[in-house]
């Protein structure tokens, strides 16, 4: 059995150019689908993006869902890379505020144009592809977790009370942040988001000793 395992590894681990080549498809399909969505998006489009023959796409992907699957996956990542490049860690209300600005500047940077490329990608999966919908949760838990590790270690530090809970607050500022994305997206403003970030940062003020 240990042999059938390493054989199967063996046979799908990809060499530096494949990998190369796998990542600039995925890259271009990411690209594509925050701009014209999924549904949009066609393996010819990305094809032409990516500057890759059909064959080479169909030799990593067998379908459109497998490519969807590994966008997700790279968006997430791709997020969550930049939320963690905006600030080291969320322990703290002045690291809170400045993730606030850099987020409202992002918007201002994008034209608010796009929402949140994982929130765009839940809104038209969700409901119409399972193991989508499941890989979109696990990337917005990792981001909820980011949040809540912050606020955690300011409970530890006996910045914030023990009246307040983490998780809670954490979820609360994520789906904050959602909303206002999306209505930043929708009003080409980024005083949803603005408005809504306060009020969540305000009420996590609250429960500081």
């Amino acid at each position: 059995m240990e042999k059938l395992n390493k054989a199967r590894k063996s046979k799908h681990r990809l060499t530096k150019k494949g990998e190369e080549t796998r990542d600039r498809i995925v890259s271009a399909a990411a690209k594509l689908m925050f701009e014209k969505g999924v549904a949009g998006t066609s393996v010819e489009d990305v094809q032409k993006e990516a500057q890759v023959g059909s064959s080479q796409i169909y030799h990593y992907f067998k379908e459109k869902r497998e490519l969807v699957k590994a966008v997700i996956i790279y968006q997430t990542e791709k997020e969550l890379t930049t939320q963690e490049s905006l600030v080291i860690q969320l322990d703290s209300m002045e690291a809170l505020k400045t993730w606030r600005d850099a987020m409202v500047q992002l918007q201002i940077e994008r034209q608010c144009r796009g929402g949140c490329p994982i929130g765009s990608l839940a809104s038209e999966l969700s409901d119409i592809e399972p193991d989508a919908r499941s890989k979109l949760e696990a990337g917005f838990m990792k981001w909820e977790t980011f949040i809540r590790k912050g606020l955690i270690e300011m409970q530890k530090r006996g910045e914030l009370g023990i009246n307040a809970n983490p998780s809670e607050l954490a979820l609360a500022l994520l789906t904050t942040l959602q909303g206002g994305l999306l209505l930043t997206q929708v009003r080409k403003e980024t005083l949803p988001l603005e408005v809504g970030l306060d009020s969540m940062l305000a009420h996590i003020s609250s429960f500081i000793i």
